[in-house]
C-alpha cells in the first residue's frame, strides 16, 4: 500500500538547499519540475544609503546643468567624475520631521516619514531599506547590512530619545535595526559562515536525503525520482560546461570570497580609516551578492566626531555644522568622498554590459539642509548609480514648488526600481515620476 499522505508538498533538504519534488503516486504531494536550464542573466539591483548628520555647508550644496557639463557646489566636488550617473534632488522633505524637536525628530523618521513618539518612548516606522530587505529574505545570506561609524546615543534631547538621532534604519516601528560599528565583525557577518557554499552542487547537497526518501516509494516512483534527479544533474553539468567556456548562463557575483583581509579587531582611531573600511565592506557585500541592501551611517545627528586628520580638531561635528567655514567644507567633502569612493569601486566591477554601479542605487542624505539653521523644510538628497538601467543620471530635479515633494514619494520610486511594487509608503501614495 502507498505510504500515508505526509504533506501536500514534499522537499529534499540539504545544508542550505531545499529542492521540491515532482508529483509522485506513492506520495500524494505536488512539487515543481526540474530547475530551468537558464537562470536570469540580469544582475540584481542593490540599494545603498549613506547618512551624514547635521546637514552640509549652506552655500555649497547645489548642482545645476546636466550630464558631464553639470556644475557642482564644493560639497559635491568629490563626485565630479560621476556627474553623468548622478541625480541631484532639491526640495523634498518629511512633514513629520517638522513636528518635534531638532536633531532627533529630524532623523528618526528620515527613511520612513513616520510620526515619532516623544517622552523618551521609542516608536517610528519601518524604513524603506528594511522593506526591501524583508522582501528579499532568503535571497541572500544577509538580508541587509547596517553599518555605523559612531556609537548610538541613548540620552534624551528636548523630550525625544537620541536613539532617533543614532539610527536611520528601522526593522519595525519599535525596533531600530542594530548597527555594526566594528569593521571586523561586519566582515565576519558577511563571510565567516562557510556552511553553505554557493558553488556546491544542489544535487550533492540533497543526495543523502534523496537516498533515504527513495527507499520508501514505489518502483515506478523510484524511476520517476531517478529521472528527475538526472535532469537536475544534467542542468548543473551544462551550466558548469558553459561557465568553463565563458558563455553567459546567468548572472553570478564577480567574487565568491573576499578580496581584502579581515580588518583588525576594534574600532579604528582614525575616523577616515573607519569610514573607508565600512565602505569596502559595503562594496564586498554587493560584489559577492552576500547582501543587496546596505545603510552606512557615517555619524549621528548631533554628532560628537572630531577630525584631527583634517586639521579640524578644535570643535565637534555638531558645533562645527553651525559654521559655514572652510573647515566645515573639509568635513563635508570627507563625507561625500565616501560616496565617491563606493561609486568608484562599484564602477570598476563589470557585470555583463553594465557595471555594479549601473546596477545599484546609492543615496546620500541628511536630516537637515544646513546645521546652522537646522532647516528640514528641504532635505539634501543625491542619487548615484543606474538602478539596473532604470535610473537616468546627469540630472537636477527641483521639487521645491511641486505639489508632491515628499521624501516618501522618492522612496516609492526607489522601491519600484528595486522590484518591490507597493501602492503606498509612509505618507505618500504617489512616486516621483521623474526619478
Amino acid at each position: 500500500m502507498p505510504a500515508p499522505d505526509l504533506s501536500r508538498r514534499m522537499f529534499l533538504r540539504g545544508v542550505g538547499v531545499t529542492m521540491a519534488l515532482p508529483w509522485l503516486e506513492s506520495r500524494n504531494v505536488w512539487g515543481v519540475e526540474a530547475p530551468a536550464a537558464r537562470p536570469s542573466s540580469e544582475a540584481p539591483v542593490r540599494v545603498g544609503v549613506l547618512f551624514a548628520g547635521n546637514g552640509f555647508h549652506g552655500k555649497e550644496w547645489w548642482a545645476k546643468g546636466k550630464g558631464r557639463d553639470m556644475e557642482l557646489g564644493q560639497v559635491l566636488a568629490p563626485l565630479a567624475d560621476f556627474r553623468d550617473k548622478l541625480v541631484f534632488i532639491r526640495g523634498l522633505y518629511n512633514e513629520e520631521a517638522l513636528k518635534g524637536n531638532i536633531h532627533s525628530s529630524q532623523t528618526g523618521n528620515l527613511l520612513s516619514g513616520a510620526p515619532l513618539a516623544s517622552g523618551g518612548e521609542i516608536r517610528s516606522g519601518t524604513s524603506f531599506d528594511q522593506l526591501i530587505a524583508q522582501s528579499h529574505a532568503g535571497s541572500t545570506k544577509v538580508p541587509s547590512l547596517v553599518l555605523g561609524c559612531e556609537q548610538p546615543n541613548p540620552a534624551v534631547h528636548k523630550n525625544y530619545s537620541m536613539l532617533y538621532s543614532s539610527h536611520i534604519s528601522w526593522s519595525s516601528p519599535t525596533s531600530p535595526t542594530p548597527l555594526e560599528l566594528f569593521p571586523a565583525l561586519a566582515f565576519d557577518r558577511l563571510f565567516k559562515d562557510e556552511s553553505a557554499k554557493g558553488d556546491e552542487s544542489v544535487l550533492d547537497a540533497v543526495l543523502a536525503d534523496a537516498q533515504d526518501f527513495r527507499r520508501d516509494v514505489s518502483v515506478s516512483d523510484r524511476r520517476k525520482l531517478d529521472e528527475y534527479l538526472d535532469s537536475v544533474r544534467e542542468v548543473e553539468q551544462r551550466l558548469a560546461r558553459a561557465g568553463e567556456r565563458g558563455e553567459l548562463q546567468g548572472w553570478k557575483p564577480t567574487l565568491d570570497k573576499p578580496n581584502i583581509p579581515r580588518p583588525a579587531d576594534g574600532i579604528p582611531q582614525d575616523i577616515a580609516e573607519h569610514m573607508k573600511l565600512m565602505c569596502d565592506i559595503l562594496v564586498l557585500g554587493f560584489q559577492t551578492d552576500t547582501t543587496r541592501v546596505s545603510t552606512l551611517k557615517l555619524n549621528n545627528d548631533h554628532s560628537s566626531l572630531r577630525f584631527p586628520q583634517l586639521g579640524v580638531d578644535y570643535m565637534i561635528h555638531h558645533l562645527l555644522s553651525h559654521t559655514d567655514t572652510p573647515d566645515w567644507l573639509k568635513v563635508n567633502q570627507l563625507f561625500t568622498g565616501q560616496l565617491a569612493y563606493i561609486a568608484r569601486k562599484l564602477d570598476a566591477i563589470q557585470e555583463g554590459d553594465r557595471t555594479a554601479l549601473d546596477n545599484t542605487m546609492l543615496m546620500m542624505c541628511s536630516s537637515m539642509l544646513s546645521g546652522g539653521t537646522h532647516d528640514a523644510t528641504q532635505l539634501p538628497v543625491v542619487l548615484v548609480g543606474g538602478g539596473g538601467g532604470k535610473l537616468q543620471g546627469g540630472r537636477v530635479l527641483d521639487y521645491l514648488k511641486s505639489d508632491n515633494r515628499k521624501m516618501c514619494s522618492l522612496f516609492l520610486s526607489m522601491l519600484d526600481k528595486a522590484g518591490l511594487h507597493v501602492d503606498a509608503f509612509g505618507d505618500s501614495t504617489e512616486p516621483l515620476g521623474e526619478v
